[in-house]
């Protein structure tokens, strides 16, 4: 991106401000909160798997310097990258000791005490996605805000290109989307899983309770869902649990599904029509 003084048309999340010896950014996150760059991020810690994916794929190999132990794509970035911790609770000190110039959070993904000392110290942008739309915009900020704008351009333009490949790919069939065992949680509505469901023509048996609300199989035998889908995460289904499932809704069909292409929201995407596909060709087997 090249720098534009003020009185100039700006980028869409940032402004850029001409001083005497430098250019100072300053750009609003996802969440409204506002932060200020004196230089394009060098030193660049990411808390979120699907962001750090994302980082990697525009190039930014040299500045990612510190990523979570769920930060497992790409597996080079995995072996190479300091893992600070999960997205909950990372190590502050070890954070503190690369010295980072900006950190990349979630508003779901991580603690919010944890992100607000984090704040106190360095720049941090969060990114706040439930939305096929709004993981575009993250993308595109993040983009402008490492100066990867046409990198991120053909990865944004890829992902949009497969969600339209996507979009009603299914007929309305109902389907409750297995997170998590004993007790069941599920993919309720306000969770970028759900618009994915819904986008590509699904219909959550949980569209009427936010977030992942629990449930019986007793209770979700009156639901009645067509397909349950069992996640590979947070909570990675097993066969086991397949088979308790299957006893009490012998009429659903029952299917692991990959959760990093349902819940990941960054690069990630571009795969997501193709994944979406096979796995549709696989329900009506």
């Amino acid at each position: 991106m090249a720098f534009q003084s003020v009185g100039q048309s700006s980028a869409k999340m940032g402004i850029f401000v001409e001083l005497s010896s430098f250019v100072r950014m300053e750009y609003t996150d996802q969440l409204g909160n506002r932060l200020q760059l004196n230089s394009i991020p060098k030193r660049i810690v990411s808390l979120v798997p699907s962001q750090s994916e994302f980082l990697w794929d525009l190039g930014l190999q040299h500045e990612l310097v510190g990523i979570t132990k769920f930060c497992i794509h790409p597996d080079r970035m995995f072996k190479t990258v300091t893992r600070v911790g999960g997205t909950k609770n990372p190590d502050l000190d070890k954070i503190r000791a690369l010295q980072p110039d900006l950190i990349i959070g979630n508003k779901e993904e991580n603690e919010k005490a944890m992100i607000e000392q984090l704040s106190r110290e360095f720049p941090v942008w969060m990114s706040d996605v439930n939305t096929p739309e709004q993981a575009l915009d993250m993308m595109n900020s993040l983009s402008s805000l490492t100066c990867k704008e046409s990198q991120g351009k053909s990865i944004i333009e890829a992902s949009r290109l497969s969600l339209a490949k996507c979009k009603v790919l299914f007929q309305g069939e109902s389907i409750a989307y297995f997170i998590w065992n004993s007790p069941y949680h599920f993919a309720g509505s306000a969770t970028f899983i759900h618009s994915i469901l819904t986008h590509v023509g699904l219909t959550n048996v949980f569209f009427n309770q936010p977030r992942y609300p629990e449930c019986s199989l007793q209770q979700l035998k009156v639901l009645n869902p067509k397909f349950c889908f069992l996640s590979s995460e947070p909570y990675p289904f097993k066969s086991d649990q397949a088979k308790k499932i299957q006893a009490v809704l012998p009429e659903a069909k029952i299917v692991f599904v990959d959760g990093e292409a349902f819940s990941w929201y960054g690069s990630r995407l571009i795969y997501l029509h193709r994944y979406l596909k096979e796995l549709k060709e696989k329900l009506y087997a």
